[in-house]
């Protein structure tokens, strides 16, 4: 790779290590862990065509097992992301919607799957030539991702 493909100007991107001044890049941390893992934004996607139950989630967000989609979406619920409301029915309803915080990011996480979308054959590319020159890989995260 050519110096000029990674010597990329970044604008107020500090020189030096993060200090006690970035305390708050560090406290974004594990909000960006909770918004960014594979189920998250999952839920919230199929939470933004509007309120749904636990069941109907477990079926729409394929693969999740009941054990993280309750996780998941008490995590959402902790950051404000999610609203859960239980009907005094029986047995009980309970529907999950997104909140106005959690509509917000849904703006993001449309971009982000457009993005994905858009981009799905360059990257596909790119992971073929990578295997053709070094061979697959075991240990590179989403490895065994063949589409």
């Amino acid at each position: 790779m050519l110096p000029e493909h990674i010597d990329v100007p970044l604008p107020e991107w500090p020189d030096e290590p993060l200090g006690p001044q970035h305390i708050r890049c560090r406290s974004i941390a594990p909000i960006l862990q909770r918004i960014g893992d594979k189920w998250s934004i999952l839920i919230v996607m199929m939470l933004a065509r509007g309120p749904r139950r636990f069941n109907e989630l477990k079926r729409l967000v394929e693969g999740i097992s009941q054990r993280m989609l309750t996780l998941n979406l008490r995590g959402l619920e902790r950051e404000g992301l999610v609203s859960r409301r239980i009907f005094p029915t029986i047995p009980p309803k309970v529907e999950y919607a997104l909140t106005e915080l959690g509509e917000s990011l849904c703006v993001h996480v449309t971009g982000l799957g457009q993005w994905a979308e858009a981009s799905f054959d360059a990257i596909q590319a790119a992971r073929d030539a990578f295997d053709a020159r070094n061979g697959e890989d075991d240990m590179l995260p989403f490895g065994g991702d063949r589409a």
